[in-house]
């Protein structure tokens, strides 16, 4: 399936922090690799980010059993501090995150383009997972 032609999924939640600390955790690799997974039985071992137009970011996603893994990658089309990351994925598909300044809190929504593997109801969910993930370990977080 191209991504001219693919399904937008949207996905959102509202992260009880300022934009600064939500933008710094959901960049900062050493914050993106204790986050970033859809459940308990994943991790992310690995994470590598160049935040800027034509930058690259990769992050490494297993299962903590071995049995299985994935590099997660792309490139920067947009990236507007606290306000916007857009990126183009390995496989072509696009994604924009969108980050709205709430004062003591932030608003984060992600808009994929859904791939053909698996249903939309089943990504959807998982990119839902991991962006619930996000707001628990940012909002617990005293860093």
């Amino acid at each position: 399936m191209g991504a001219s032609n693919s399904t937008k999924v949207t996905v959102q939640s509202v992260i009880q922090a300022p934009i600064e600390k939500v933008w710094r955790y959901w960049t900062e690799p050493q914050h993106i690799m204790k986050w970033n997974q859809a459940s308990d039985t994943w991790h992310a071992p690995k994470a590598e980010n160049d935040l800027r137009v034509g930058g690259k970011f990769l992050t490494r996603m297993e299962a903590k059993d071995g049995s299985v893994g994935f590099d997660f990658f792309g490139t920067y089309d947009v990236v507007k501090m606290h306000e916007q990351i857009s990126y183009t994925l390995g496989d072509g598909r696009k994604v924009e995150i969108t980050f709205v300044n709430q004062g003591d809190e932030t608003k984060v929504v992600e808009t994929f383009d859904a791939e053909s593997t698996h249903s939309i109801e089943m990504q959807q969910a998982g990119w839902q997972a991991i962006l619930d993930n996000f707001k628990r370990y940012t909002e617990e977080s005293k860093v």
